[in-house]
């Protein structure tokens, strides 16, 4: 016959093993540490614009070349000679360049002639203005102010002889 295990015996088997798991638990790991803060992107500021067109050279002459600047300097023109002016000019963007000639002599003032010229420029560039008389220049003073954006940007002072 078969030994029998009484009911007391069997609670304290019971005890013992719930006692034994209980000493053999194992605390629970603390919490990983947060994930330090991502690092905020880089925000680069946008190039800076470039700069707006201006007037950095008002030269005269009797001749242009293909790129539009004076061949040769001068300030003194002869009664029939072609009369240009080469505008170089520097930045980027429109402008209306606009090159008004006129004629002095003692306090008197006449104007010549009036002339536009809209620069769609990306960069360093040349514009260039002429006035000629088939029938001759009188002798005299004169000049050309070239104004960029409806303001003085230079006077040139030439003379016909």
């Amino acid at each position: 016959m078969a030994p029998r295990i009484n009911s007391l015996a069997i609670a304290a088997i019971f005890l013992g093993a719930v006692l034994g798991l209980n000493g053999c638990k194992k605390e629970a790991p603390p919490p990983p540490p947060p994930p330090p803060p991502a690092a905020a992107p880089k925000v680069e500021a946008p190039p800076p614009a470039p700069p707006a067109v201006s007037v950095a050279n008002i030269t005269l002459g009797k001749a242009i070349g293909s790129d539009k600047k004076v061949t040769a300097t001068t300030d003194t023109f002869a009664k029939t000679d072609t009369i240009y002016a080469a505008v170089e000019t520097t930045g980027s963007g429109n402008a209306e360049i606009k090159a008004k000639w006129t004629f002095h002599k003692g306090d008197k003032v006449a104007d010549v002639s009036e002339s536009m010229e809209t620069v769609v420029a990306t960069g360093p560039a040349v514009t260039s203005f002429k006035i000629s008389k088939p029938s001759g220049w009188p002798p005299g003073d004169y000049q050309v102010d070239i104004s960029l954006g409806g303001k003085s940007a230079g006077v040139k002072k030439f003379s016909v002889k």
